[in-house]
Parts: structure tokens; C-alpha cells; sequence
């Protein structure tokens, strides 16, 4: 919606350069969530849940008001709004795989694989609504007080989180760390002002680090500011597929549908190991995926004019490899990271591996604008 609406006042930069934008508005905020470590992990989760709340409510109450005299500070507005929920969201994120740590590898898992459940589910309602509401003003109202609601059930469910038998034992046996370190933990607590040391996380967890870095990196470098521009080479011809559905489906839908069955694969599926040199190989080969989609038929085209991959049927390809490769890639890493590390570290080391994805997210967003600007 809000791409239509700024593209009406500052031309093509508008609607050509959004997602861009938005993906920087998104991941820059992300990377200081480490320097919150000193806080406890419920603080943080608490904190950044009712922020998201307050902006949601916030934004609520805004969707009936007409914003057409001040569209650059709608503009404004909306990058901030994005950056304190992305920055929240992300906090959030990295205090939840931090506790994970001290739970049974499949629990992570989990949790990662419902992150994209939740993306699934939100660009299958997107398509809904997009087949069956005729005023854009009441679907905005709906996704707000729809994400209203799931917020306030989230805090819920984690107030009542440790009224579980099963996550108070985990919890409790995270509180005692093993008797051999105790002196050195009181020792470097004493010293760090209760900063976990990182020289020994990431002596271990560098390489699986570098990992998470290069996987959400690549895929943020092309997902959505890339993949979103990809036309169907039928635009004109008055289809509904492809002027209204192509880009919906094939982008947004399509690429969540993979992540999570990349993701999935993982409960069942943990090949190569945390060891593995075949491991750093098979991220690093993502970057064959750029230079695919660069060719497919993305518009409008500046620079490069060649489409080599023109017909529709590439994109849908590319992106499945796009989504699946993320998934399965980008969780190993994750699940990994927390248990190569001694047991006291393991909630440090999962912020650590959320700190790592969340910089390749936002160092994939700058390069995302330019490389959208080459094409």
C-alpha cells in the first residue's frame, strides 16, 4: 500500500527502491543486540515484546487516518516504525535462541522452524486478502489488530512459560553452571560486569558464525528487493496470474513455503555436521544465486538489459533453491552453534549465532540497494 503512496510523490525512487529501503529500516538496528547481554534474558523478551506492542497499537489507530498531506513524513514514520519492531523482534529473537541453548537441539529447531511458519501464514493471508478485499485501508486494519492479538497472546504464553514443568527444569538446571567453572564464572563476572566472554564462544562457534553470516546475507542481498521485481513475461496481456498473483506467489509465498521445509528438514536431517568443511562449501555455493536472479526478468532495467531467464517458470525455480537452501543452511548453523560450546556458555552462544544473522541481514540490505541499482 505504502509503496503505491510514495511512488505518487517522489517518482521512481519510490516504487522501484522500496524494498530496499525497507530491508535497511529492517536489519540495521539488529546488530546491537548483543551489547544488551548484560540485561537478563527476560527483561529483554518482556522489553521487546510490548515495544512491538506499542508500535502495533500505535499503528492501529493510524490506519483510518488520512496521511495524503504529509507523505514524506508517512515515509519517515513508516522507516521508524520498521526499525523499532525489526530492532525489538530481533531482540527478542536472540534472547529466545540464547535460553534455547540450555534446551534439547530439537527445541531450537522448532522454534526456528515456527519463525517461518509464521512468514508462510502471513503471505498466504496477504494473497487472501489480496483475491477478496476491495478497500486496502480495512486489510491494513485487519493485519494490525491481527498482529495486536498474537503479540498480547505472545507475552501471555511467556509469563506462563515457567510455570511449565518441562521449561522450568531446563531453566533450572541452566541456573547451575557446572561445579568446576564456578570460581572462573564468578571471577570473569566479577571483572566483566557479567559480559559472557566471548573469546572462548567464538573460538568455538567462528566458522558456524561466518555461516549464519553468508546465508542470510545472500539471501537478503536478493529476498525481497530483487525477487519482488521479477515480472511475468505475460504482464500485459491482462491475466490475473500474471499482473496481480505472479508476484505474491511466486516471491513471497513460495519463498516461505521452502524456508520452512528447508528448516523442517532439520529435525530429521543434520547433514554436514557442525565439523564439516562441506558445510562453509555448500553456503558459499548460494552465491551462484545472485547473478540467476539478476537475469531473470526484473523491470525496470537500467543497466544491464540482457534477460536470459525470461520465461516464468525460472523465478519459480530460483526461488524454491532460494527458500530451501536458507532454511536448511541457515538453521544448521543456528541449532549448532549453542552445543560446541561448554554447557555454561551455551545462552551467550545462541545470542552470539542471533548476532551473526542479524548482521548478515543488515550488510546484505546495503548491498541489496546497490546491487538493485546496477540492474
Amino acid at each position: 500500500t505504502f509503496k503505491v503512496y510514495f511512488s505518487s510523490s517522489v517518482g521512481q525512487w519510490g516504487p522501484d527502491y522500496f524494498e530496499s529501503y525497507i530491508a535497511i529500516a529492517s536489519t540495521i538496528p539488529s546488530t546491537h543486540i548483543f551489547k544488551l547481554k548484560t540485561v537478563s534474558s527476560q527483561v529483554r523478551i518482556m522489553f521487546s515484546l510490548l515495544v512491538i506492542l506499542v508500535v502495533f497499537v500505535v499503528t492501529t489507530a493510524l490506519v483510518k487516518v488520512d496521511m495524503s498531506g504529509c507523505r514524506m513524513q508517512f515515509f519517515g514514520g513508516t522507516l521508524a516504525s520498521v526499525a523499532l519492531v525489526s530492532g525489538a523482534s530481533n531482540i527478542f529473537s536472540g534472547s529466545v535462541f540464547g535460553i534455547s541453548g540450555h534446551f534439547p537441539m530439537r527445541i531450537s529447531q522448532a522454534i526456528i522452524s515456527g519463525q517461518a511458519m509464521g512468514g508462510t501464514l502471513s503471505a498466504l493471508a496477504s494473497i487472501v486478502d489480496l483475491a477478496a478485499s476491495s478497500d486496502v485501508t480495512d486489510s491494513a486494519l485487519v493485519y494490525f489488530i491481527t498482529a495486536d492479538i498474537f503479540t498480547l497472546v505472545c507475552i501471555i504464553m511467556y509469563l506462563l512459560l515457567p510455570r511449565l514443568s518441562y521449561s522450568r527444569y531446563y531453566m533450572e538446571v541452566a541456573a547451575v553452571p557446572c561445579s568446576e567453572s564456578n570460581s572462573h564464572s564468578s571471577r570473569s563476572d566479577s571483572s566483566s560486569g557479567s559480559v559472557p566472554p566471548l573469546k572462548p564462544i567464538l573460538k568455538k562457534t567462528w566458522v558456524l558464525g561466518s555461516c549464519v553470516f553468508y546465508v542470510f546475507f545472500i539471501s537478503i542481498l536478493i529476498f525481497p528487493a530483487l525477487s519482488s521485481g521479477i515480472q511475468s513475461m505475460n504482464k500485459g496481456s491482462g491475466s490475473p496470474w500474471a499482473s496481480t498473483y505472479f508476484v505474491p506467489l511466486t516471491s513471497f509465498l513460495l519463498y516461505n513455503v521452502a524456508d520452512f521445509c528447508g528448516r523442517q528438514v532439520t529435525a530429521w536431517l543434520q547433514v554436514p555436521g557442525p565439523t564439516s568443511r562441506m558445510l562453509p562449501l555448500l553456503v558459499v555455493s548460494r552465491s551462484a544465486l545472485v547473478p540467476l536472479f539478476m537475469f531473470c526478468n526484473y523491470q525496470p532495467r537500467y543497466h544491464l538489459h540482457s534477460v536470459f531467464f525470461a520465461h516464468d517458470l525460472f523465478p519459480v525455480v530460483f526461488v524454491c533453491l532460494l527458500g530451501i537452501s536458507n532454511g536448511y543452511l541457515g538453521t544448521l548453523p543456528m541449532i549448532y552453534g549453542p552445543k560446541v560450546v561448554p554447557r555454561e556458555l551455551a545462552e551467550p552462544a545462541g545470542v552470539v549465532m542471533s548476532f551473526f544473522l542479524t548482521l548478515g541481514l543488515a550488510v546484505g540490505s546495503a548491498f541489496s540497494v546497490a546491487l538493485v541499482h546496477s540492474i
